[in-house]
């Protein structure tokens, strides 16, 4: 399953025969979020860029996703009772999630939810979500695509290259980048660069550390949380994104 996707060196983890139901079930699922993951480039100035907001890459992968008909949807189930010889119901108990990124195929609904650079605990609100949903029948699998092993390992190594290719010695350097520090980052980076004498170097860790840190949704903490059960059991397909994905190309944002 998603041979081509390990190829490139994404992380795949499929849990509780999650794989099985893909594969014999619903191969079309299978080959759509291969396509759309293949296809996943990210400049480096886009991991650079500061702001509010979903990151383009995220948004790309968004779009692509939806234009497979990949939709962001509410899912609601409502229990209710009725007796016999009443015809009213009374509703004992309602569940509602909203998911990124769900299709139906077969009759069997396949659920995804993004998570490229959240705090980690939304990594336990979306596999919660999924187990109630499973268990009440309104999904078949359910996935979380983030940020790969390699990725978070490397991002510090990316950041430096760009660093050195495009000379920055200065935080006034990175502003044509999108990149506008807090006062409280600009005095981190500033101080660090002072200690360690290597201004570039304290930018990639104050940014990282701000940024990317291990407070982060990463593979990492998705995976640790999944082998202690959470979510369990739910069929889970977690796909962690790789360094492979991230380009120097400065010219313009890769578009899917």
């Amino acid at each position: 399953m998603f041979d081509a996707l390990k190829e490139k060196g994404f992380d795949i983890l499929a849990l509780h025969h999650a794989e099985a139901i893909l594969t014999h079930d619903m191969p079309e699922a299978e080959s759509e979020l291969e396509s759309v993951l293949l296809d996943l480039s990210i400049p480096i100035s886009e991991i650079v860029a500061g702001g509010g907001g979903e990151a383009q890459g995220t948004q790309r992968m968004r779009r692509a996703l939806n234009d497979l008909d990949w939709k962001k949807r509410n899912i609601s189930v409502k229990k209710s009772v009725r007796w016999e010889e009443d015809a009213d119901e009374q509703i004992v108990a309602s569940l509602s999630h909203e998911i990124d990124h769900v299709k139906s195929f077969n009759g069997k609904v396949v659920a995804f939810e993004i998570e490229w650079n959240n705090k980690d605990p939304f990594f336990d609100r979306d596999l919660e979500n999924f187990k109630r949903l499973h268990a009440e029948g309104a999904v078949s699998v359910a996935g979380v695509i983030t940020r790969g092993e390699s990725l978070q390992r490397e991002i510090r190594t990316l950041l430096r290259r760009f660093a050195d290719e495009q000379k920055i010695d200065s935080v006034e350097q990175l502003d044509p980048f999108g990149y506008n520090p807090t006062r409280r980052q600009r005095k981190l980076i500033l101080d660090r660069a002072e200690r360690i004498g290597d201004f570039r170097q304290a930018w990639v860790d104050v940014f990282v550390s701000d940024k990317y840190g291990e407070a982060t949704t990463h593979w990492r903490k998705l995976q640790d949380r999944v082998l202690r059960g959470v979510g369990n059991p739910c069929p889970l397909l977690l796909i962690g994104i790789p360094e492979t994905v991230v380009n120097f190309d400065y010219s313009a944002a890769t578009e899917l």
